[in-house]
This record gives structure tokens, C-alpha cells and sequence, in this order.
């Protein structure tokens, strides 16, 4: 949700900030901007694409060493060049950009307004950016302490990047609740929301904490704690190389990330899990073993596809370690007055690592005495630094929204935890333990297997292109993969799409069921199998078209559906890692089918750093 990049230093800052908020349109926005400072400070901003922003800027001299460029999704104010980022001061003088969300801003505006203040927005971002220069002129002696003691006020998100005319060797920044990430390069800086923009110049980089003040100049870079200390950067080399952000050839992001499912799955497991040795091994569990074993309740957080996934390791953790689980949704949990005792589990999923709403919930369970373990895909996210124990899932950057890769190794990381635990609780067997981490050895290849059905998705997403609903139904495991595929579908190709488990059906949504109706079933042979075929027959006999996720061989399904995607036999807990890739695919072609942009759905973002 919106990006920031920053530049300064001896090169030519447009051509840097340009191509760094290109590399994060994948958080999704509806604008875009860019403040540069030579001898004046000059804003260019516009609603829409950066190609947009891109092609009005074609012949102007865009010559400057420092500036700062956004790229925003509205949240006060409509889309729009006037409310587009960056913003500009009362003076002129000072430019700034913001991710994040200001919740006590309509106070602070009255009082601007009470003063004399006419604001060009609608925004909160330019009701903070006055508030700073305000202060900045009348109570303090620099615009660093300015900047403190506004931010002192301030009750809500941000990251925010602040350029000065009167001192163009300068950019100040400060964050709470929403991320940032320093490039440090030779007598140069670079600042981002991720290290997307960065790994082209440099891997040394300072993910900076909540509350912290960085004053970056091109030669030297000031870290601040809340009490205006200076602190030591604590500089981290990044692990990611540029042609993981590239499409590698691939048409879209979304088809190179479906299609690195085998390489993701596999590079989870490298390192963990040892067929032939029969071992596990993770340091985030093995150094607290005993507490996990001892837990008498685990509580999953997450929001979308990550709880999604948290759904799925509830059936995995109660049956394998047989041990009480509740899912939550982070945003509703943070609100809620949760009963949480000392000693309760908290996972908490998040790809991005910077979710918003995961984040206050971890804060407020961390206060109360939980353990807090994470499970992200981002190194050095705010949930990887806030939880006392995790695993990276090691998927490799996602560009594309709608998660696909991430998903898969996020439960993938489940599964490992849960076998582990499982075993060392004495609640599976050694054959059944031996067992499962040998068919998950397999998942992999099964996994690409699972894609040589691409073409055969891809006739079925034209077939059942212009249909204006979707059901998808699923029992036991493959309930929470019936819920991922909707999402899927409904955020790609925008047809309305929704989950059920099949046995609720009767329940109310075969009320829907009519020939104009696609039913998807995810019916690979399970314990539910003869129940989910009962289902199927049940739409037959309304004339809903039925789409079936089956196990190979399995004839039974195949005579009932009018169209089936067949997928390796798998152990049944293990087989929602491979019934899922087939609803990606859907999605994907379906959106593709329809003429959409599938990497960038429409008012979504990558990484919801607000509520």
C-alpha cells in the first residue's frame, strides 16, 4: 500500500526515483509523484500509472542530486493530482511524502485552519506536512526537532521523507507502524518502503525501527531514538538478487511466481527437512521446544490468504499435536478484548511482514504475555523484529498482489511445525511421522506436475470467462483451499466468487445454483470423498456446471463433472499444496482472458500497511 523512494547523493536522483517506484507499482496505487531539489524545489505529480507521471515529464529538466517520489493509494481524499504526493509546505521551502494514515489529523487541521491556513488537499499527509512548518517556524530551532516534536502529536502510521530548500545535502525521516529501508551506497543514500528499489545500487542496507529519526545526508547517515540519542545503524546485507524482481520472461509476474511453486516449496524445505535422516530441523522450534510443547493454546493470526493459510494449520496442528487452535483475522483480534493468557502460542502469518492490523495484534498479545512466533517471507520485516521466534518462509520476493508462492510456503513452514511438534509431543506415531515428511519431500515435483495442466486451466478460464459468479466448495483440508481459490478469482478477474464448505451448501447458497452457475470443487480423495461426491451430484441435478480438483485416477468424479483438473495422489493433509495451484492458475487465466492487468488488480495493495 503506497511506496516511497528517496534519493541523495552525486547522481542524477529522477532516473533512480523513476525506475525505484516502478519497482513498487506492485503495492498497488492511484498516483504518483516526485519532489526534486537542485537550487529550487520543484513537485511533479499525476493521477494514474508512472508512466503517466513518466510520459508529462518528457523534456523538462529534471536535473537534480537529491528528491523523493511516492506512489499513493487514496485513503483520505479521491485520486487525484491534487492529492497525489509529494506535498508542498505553505513557503514552498519543504516537500514531503508519506505512507501511513494519520487518525487524529481532522483536530490538527482545525487548528492550521484557526491560524490561517488554507489547505490544496484533501489529504492528511499535507495537514502533517503543515503542522511541521508551523512548528519548524515558530517553536523550534531546526526542522529535525520540528519533525519530533510534531511526530509527538501524531496519533496513526507513517513513514514519512522530508525534503528542505534551505538544505539541499538533507533528507529527514521517521517511521512508525509502516516500513523503511536505508541503501547505504559510496557517498550516497538511497530510502525505500522495500529493498525492491535498492538492490540495483547496493546491498548494504538499515531497516529502520519504529520511532527512529534518520537524518541522511550523501556522505553520512544519523540514527535517533525516541529520546534524540544517537543510535549505531545496524547495517544488514541483503539476500536478494535483481533477476528475482524481473520477469525472467514470463508474461506477468503472476504466471512466474505460480510457476516457481516447485523451486519455492523446495527452498522451504533445504535445510529443515532431511527425508532420508527423518529430521526436522528448525532453529525457531528448537530453541523453544519445551514451550511449544507445553502450549495450551495456539491462536493463528493473519489477513486474506495468509488466514487463509492459518485456516489450513488449524486442521494440521489440531490433528497432528493435538492441541487447541483458534484463527483469527488480525484486524478483528487487535479490536476484540481477547481472553490471552501467559503462555498461549501466537503464529502470526504475514508475506510482507508489515501488515498492519497483524502488527497491533501481535503488540497487544506480546503485552499480555503470549509468545509471539512469526512466520513471513520479508527478512527484516517489523513482524520478523517484533516476534521472539520464526521462520522465513523463503518464497523469494513476491511481485504480484494476489499471493501465490507466499501461500504455498507459508504452508509449507506450517506443516513442518506441525510434524515437528506432533512427533515430539508423542502424538504421531514414527511410521506416520517417517511418512508424512517423506510425502512432503515429494511435493516439489508433484507441484510440477501439477503445472503441465496450464494449457487445460487455460481453455477452461475462456470457457467460464463471462459467468458473474463462482461457488467454490471444499471439506476438511481442502475447505480453506475452496476459500483461497475464490479470493483468487474474485481478485483477478473481479467476478464475484465466494467459499463454502460443501456441506454447508444446503445451507443456503444451493438457493444460487442455476445453468449460468460454475461450481468448483476441490474433491481430492480424502475422507470426505464420498460426501463431496454426493454434493456434486447435487448441482448436477440443479444444472450447475461442476469443475472438479481431482486425484488422478479418480473415475468416479470424472463421469459427474463437466470438467475436471487432475492432480498427483497426495497424503490428504499434505494434498491442499497441490489442489491449490490449479485455482491459481484459474484465476490467473480467467483474469488474462478478460483483458485485466493480473499483476496489479484494481484497488489493491501488495502490503496493507494501514487499516
Amino acid at each position: 500500500m503506497c511506496g516511497i523512494v528517496a534519493y541523495i547523493g552525486n547522481q542524477e536522483a529522477y532516473p533512480i526515483i523513476l525506475k525505484g517506484l516502478q519497482r513498487l507499482e506492485y503495492r498497488g496505487y492511484d498516483s504518483a509523484g516526485v519532489a526534486l531539489l537542485d537550487q529550487k524545489l520543484t513537485i511533479y505529480k499525476k493521477k494514474g500509472k508512472v508512466a503517466e507521471l513518466e510520459g508529462s515529464l518528457i523534456g523538462k529538466n529534471l536535473h537534480a542530486k537529491s528528491g523523493i517520489g511516492h506512489t499513493r493509494w487514496a485513503t483520505h481524499g479521491e485520486p487525484s493530482d491534487r492529492n497525489a504526493h509529494p506535498h508542498r509546505s505553505p513557503s514552498g521551502k519543504l516537500a514531503m511524502v508519506h505512507n501511513g494514515i494519520i487518525e487524529n489529523f481532522a483536530p490538527i487541521k482545525k487548528e492550521l485552519q484557526n491560524k490561517g491556513y488554507v489547505f490544496q488537499s484533501d489529504t492528511d499527509t499535507e495537514v502533517l506536512l503543515y503542522f511541521i512548518e508551523d512548528i519548524y517556524h515558530n517553536d523550534a530551532t531546526s526542522l529535525e526537532e520540528a519533525v519530533r516534536i510534531a511526530l509527538k502529536r501524531i496519533i496513526g502510521a507513517y513513514v514519512i521523507i522530508l525534503l528542505d530548500e534551505a538544505h539541499p545535502d538533507t533528507l529527514i525521516a521517521a517511521r512508525k507502524g509502516s516500513p523503511l529501508v536505508i541503501g547505504i551506497g559510496k557517498n550516497e543514500h538511497f530510502l525505500a518502503s522495500d529493498a525492491s528499489p535498492i538492490i540495483e545500487y547496493t546491498k548494504e542496507v538499515v531497516y529502520i525501527n519504529d520511532y527512529e529519526m534518520a537524518i541522511v545526508k550523501p556522505d553520512e547517515l544519523i540514527l535517533k531514538n525516541p529520546g534524540n540519542e544517537r543510535i549505531t545503524p545496524f547495517i544488514t546485507k541483503l539476500d536478494m538478487e535483481l533477476a528475482a524482481i524481473e520477469k525472467g520472461g514470463y508474461e506477468h509476474f503472476m504466471l512466474k511466481e505460480i510457476f516457481e511453486q516447485p523451486t519455492a516449496v523446495f527452498d522451504c524445505l533445504r535445510g529443515r527437512l532431511d527425508a532420508k535422516a527423518g529430521t526436522i530441523r528448525m532453529g525457531g522450534i528448537d530453541k523453544h521446544l519445551e514451550l511449544l510443547k507445553e502450549a495450551k493454546r495456539i491462536i493463528l493470526v493473519g489477513c486474506g490468504t495468509s488466514w487463509h493459510a492459518g485456516l489450513l494449520a488449524e486442521y494440521v496442528f489440531e490433528e497432528l499435536c493435538r492441541v487447541p487452535v483458534e484463527v483469527e483475522y488480525a484486524s478483528e483480534f487487535r479490536y476484540r478484548n481477547p481472553v490471552i493468557n501467559p503462555g498461549d502460542v501466537i503464529i502470526a502469518i504475514s508475506q510482507s511482514g508489515e501488515t498492519a492490523d497483524t502488527l497491533v495484534a501481535l503488540e497487544n498479545a506480546k503485552n499480555q504475555g503470549a509468545f509471539i512466533f512469526g512466520v513471513v517471507n520479508v527478512v527484516g520485516s517489523s513482524i520478523a523484529r517484533l516476534s521472539q521466534a520464526g521462520a522465513y518462509t523463503h518464497a523469494g520476493p513476491e511481485i504480484g498482489v494476489a499471493s501465490t508462492k507466499a501461500f504455498t510456503a507459508q504452508i509449507t513452514v506450517l506443516y513442518l511445525i506441525a510434524i515437528k511438534l506432533g512427533y515430539a509431543k508423542g502424538c504421531l506415531s514414527r511410521d506416520r511421522y517417517l511418512h508424512l515428511i517423506g510425502e512432503l519431500a515429494l511435493v516439489p515435483d508433484k507441484i510440477s506436475e501439477v503445472l503441465k495442466s496450464a494449457p487445460a486451466v487455460a481453455a477452461l478460464a475462456e470457457k467460464y470467462k463471462d459467468a458473474r459468479d463462482f461457488l467454490f466448495l471444499g471439506r476438511g483440508y481442502n475447505f480453506p483451499i475452496a476459500l483461497e481459490g475464490a479470493l483468487k478469482l474474485k481478485e483477478i478477474s473481479y467476478i464475484h466468487a465466494e467459499g463454502y464448505p460443501a456441506a454447508e451448501m444446503k445451507h443456503g447458497p444451493i438457493a444460487l445454483v442455476e445453468d449460468s452457475l460454475p461450481v468448483v470443487f476441490v474433491a481430492t480423495k480424502d475422507s470426505y470423498h464420498d460426501k463431496l461426491i454426493s454434493n456434486a451430484q447435487e448441482i448436477k441435478a440443479r444444472k450447475g456446471s461442476v469443475i472438479a480438483v481431482i486425484s488422478e485416477n479418480d473415475t468416479v468424479f470424472q463421469d459427474i463433472a463437466d470438467e475436471t483438473i487432475a492432480v498427483p495422489a497426495a497424503d490428504e493433509i499434505l494434498a491442499p499444496l497441490l489442489s491449490v495451484v490449479p485455482l491459481q492458475l484459474l484465476a490467473y487465466y480467467t483474469g488474462l482472458a478478460k483483458g485485466l492487468d493480473v499483476d496489479k488488480p484494481r484497488n489493491l495493495a501488495k502490503s496493507v500497511t494501514v487499516e
